[in-house]
C-alpha cells in the first residue's frame, strides 16, 4: 500500500496532470502534512495508525452559517393607503339595500357569539360580546350625542375606524360619524346595547383585548 502510496507518477501522467514527479520521501512528507490539515484533530499516531490499516477518512468541518434577520414586510402607511383609496367607498355602491345581506350575516354571527341570544340569556354577558365583536354589518343609532344633527342617524355600520364609524342610511346616504361625545344604540333579537363613542376609541382588532365598563358616562 505504501508502495502505491508514495509511489512515482508514470512519466505520461505526470506530463498530463502537469505535476512535477517527487521522491518517495517528498511525497510521504506531503500526504503527511496534507492528512494533519485535512484532520486537525487527530494525533499524528492516529494517522498513522489509519494508514497502516489502509483506511483513509477525511473529515470535513463545515463553517457554521450565520442566520440572516428576517426582513420584517411593511404594509402600506396611512399616508399610502390614502393616496390608493383603498378605503373609498364609491358612489354607485352606496346603496342601503346593497348591505342588506351583510347585516343578516353579522346578526346570525352575534347569535352565534352569544350562544344563541336565547331569551333567558343575561344582558350583561350580551353587552360584554357586542363590545368586543365585530360591528361591520350592524344596524346602529345615534341616541345621544353633543351635536343635535347627529341624533336619529340610523343605518348599517361599513367602516369602523378609530374614530369614526361610516354608516349608509336607508337614504342611501353615507355619513361619517365621530365616536367622540356620541351615543350609539344597537339591537339584535329584542337585546338593545348601547355604546358610549367616547370609551370606544380604538380599531375593531384591539377590541377583543380592552376591557370595558359596562356603564358609561357622556357629557351632553
Amino acid at each position: 500500500m505504501e508502495g502505491l502510496l508514495y509511489g512515482r507518477l508514470p512519466a505520461g501522467a505526470a506530463e498530463e496532470l502537469g505535476a512535477q514527479p517527487q521522491g518517495s520521501e517528498e511525497a510521504k512528507a506531503f500526504v503527511t502534512a496534507f492528512l494533519k490539515r485535512s484532520m486537525p484533530k487527530m494525533k499524528d499516531e492516529a494517522i498513522q495508525d489509519m494508514l497502516t490499516r489502509k483506511a483513509v477518512v477525511l473529515e470535513h468541518y463545515s463553517s457554521k452559517k450565520k442566520k440572516g434577520k428576517r426582513k420584517k414586510t411593511k404594509g402600506f402607511t396611512a399616508k399610502q393607503r390614502r393616496e390608493l383609496r383603498l378605503f373609498e367607498i364609491e358612489p354607485e355602491q352606496r346603496r342601503y339595500a346593497l348591505f342588506l345581506p351583510l347585516h343578516e350575516l353579522w346578526k346570525q354571527y352575534i347569535r352565534d357569539l352569544c350562544y344563541g341570544l336565547k331569551p333567558d340569556a343575561q344582558p350583561q354577558m350580551v353587552q360584554s360580546k357586542l363590545l368586543k365583536a365585530d360591528l361591520h354589518g350592524a344596524i346602529v343609532t345615534v341616541t345621544k350625542s353633543k351635536c343635535p344633527s347627529y341624533v336619529g342617524i340610523t343605518g348599517i355600520i361599513l367602516q369602523e375606524m378609530k374614530h369614526v364609524f361610516k354608516i349608509i342610511t336607508k337614504e342611501d346616504k353615507l355619513k361619517v360619524v365621530p365616536k367622540l361625545n356620541n351615543v350609539f344604540s344597537l339591537e339584535i333579537d329584542g337585546f338593545i346595547s348601547y355604546i358610549y363613542g367616547s370609551k370606544f376609541q380604538l380599531r375593531a382588532s384591539e377590541r377583543s383585548a380592552k376591557k370595558f365598563k359596562l356603564k358609561g358616562t357622556i357629557d351632553l
